[in-house]
């Protein structure tokens, strides 16, 4: 995980079985909360970890460190998936990838949904901090994509980051849905009046 995990990884690193742990614990915790939610028991979670409950505990005292855990890890894929779409893929295409994986990463967390509008003040913020960390891999996608003639449109990297969220949420049922509006969005960046 990333170094400006919101989590706040231990200060002391781990050995090798117990970054093992965490990381099959935070696969785990990824896979069960979009089938099942974050209330989702937590013997599930240290079952499909392979782990004990103790085990699960021990890395995670409380739920909401693994629930952060599990985001932040999303967010970092999120910005090596926008670094490799760039060396690998002409810029309109670059772009076009990555906001996809990015409408794919909204949609699958409706497990994870529950923590963004939280009263808990573990998640205080967190829906606007994780889209921070991603502003500006997103500003980096779309500088090229102008730079490169494959967009008009100089919206902000933001704007679109929330705009792209707010089309995901009608939910998982609505995915063709959301998707063709996603291109929507994307077709009016190539073709949206030019900026000076």
């Amino acid at each position: 995980m990333s170094s400006n995990n919101p989590v706040g990884e231990p200060r002391t690193p781990l050995r090798a079985d117990a970054r093992r742990n965490v990381e099959a614990l935070v696969e785990g915790a990824r896979t069960v909360f979009a089938r099942d939610g974050i209330d989702a028991p937590i013997k599930d979670i240290a079952r499909e970890a392979g782990v004990g409950v103790a085990t699960l505990y021990r890395h995670f005292p409380k739920r909401t460190d693994l629930v952060l855990a599990v985001l932040q890890q999303e967010v970092d894929e999120c910005v090596e998936m926008a670094k490799a779409l760039a060396s690998a893929h002409a810029p309109d295409e670059a772009l076009t990838m990555w906001l996809d994986r990015y409408c794919a990463f909204v949609l699958t967390k409706h497990g994870l949904a529950a923590a963004l509008h939280s009263d808990d003040g573990a998640f205080a913020g967190l829906g606007h901090r994780l889209l921070i960390q991603l502003e500006p891999v997103l500003d980096a996608l779309m500088r090229a994509a102008l730079a490169a003639g494959a967009i008009r449109d100089r919206a902000s990297a933001m704007d679109i980051l929330r705009a792209v969220a707010h089309l995901c949420t009608p939910g998982p049922s609505d995915t063709e849905y959301t998707r063709r509006m996603v291109a929507l969005l994307i077709t009016g960046l190539r073709y949206g009046p030019k900026t000076h």
